[in-house]
């Protein structure tokens, strides 16, 4: 079993999406809830990469992401888990091998799982920084698969946005949208 981190495990788009504003804004780029959702799985530095481009604004991308990942942590004890695949992971824990595949920076993903009891649950944590191609490559998937020493289609993505889902079925891998099983918060 493998689970995206953000809006899958931990509800953390409200949290992201107010850093994401911020962040932007310090560099004259704007982001809307709608490009920011579109954007749901990407890497941080591919979403500012983008977005300069399309809104012709010259920036140091790399500290563009730096400040837009501490924005979120600032507020980190402040998320709240995403309760009915929690349950799930629960459930499965000790059962079968389970790995987190995010869109995020391993260091992050790893204190949003922290800040809502799940630290301690996942067999293998592979983040957008440790894998050459972000969603929608399947790449961050693959290497999930690796370290828990599973073949792709031996496995099931549990992932909230579209370019994860797209990753998922380009890995070979089942997929569960877990978007029906709740409203997110906004």
């Amino acid at each position: 079993m493998i689970f995206d981190c953000d809006g899958t495990l931990v509800d953390t788009m409200p949290l992201h999406f107010k850093a994401w504003v911020k962040a932007m804004a310090a560099v004259g780029i704007t982001i809307t809830e709608k490009q920011f959702y579109a954007f749901s799985g990407m890497p941080t530095v591919k979403i500012i990469e983008t977005l300069a481009a399309e809104q012709h604004v010259a920036c140091d991308v790399e500290a563009a992401a730096h400040a837009k990942e501490r924005l979120f942590l600032e507020n980190i004890e402040s998320l709240e888990p995403v309760h009915s695949v929690m349950e799930i992971v629960q459930r499965e824990h000790g059962r079968r091998k389970m790995a987190v595949a995010s869109g995020g920076w391993n260091s992050v993903i790893k204190r949003s799982l922290g800040a809502v009891g799940l630290q301690d649950m996942f067999d293998a944590i592979v983040g957008a920084d440790e894998v050459e191609h972000g969603k929608p490559a399947p790449d961050i998937f693959l290497e999930a698969a690796r370290r828990l020493n599973l073949k792709p289609d031996e496995c099931l993505v549990y992932e909230d946005g579209d370019l994860g889902i797209q990753a998922a079925r380009a890995a070979g891998m089942q997929v569960i949208d877990v978007r029906p099983w709740y409203l997110p918060r906004r």
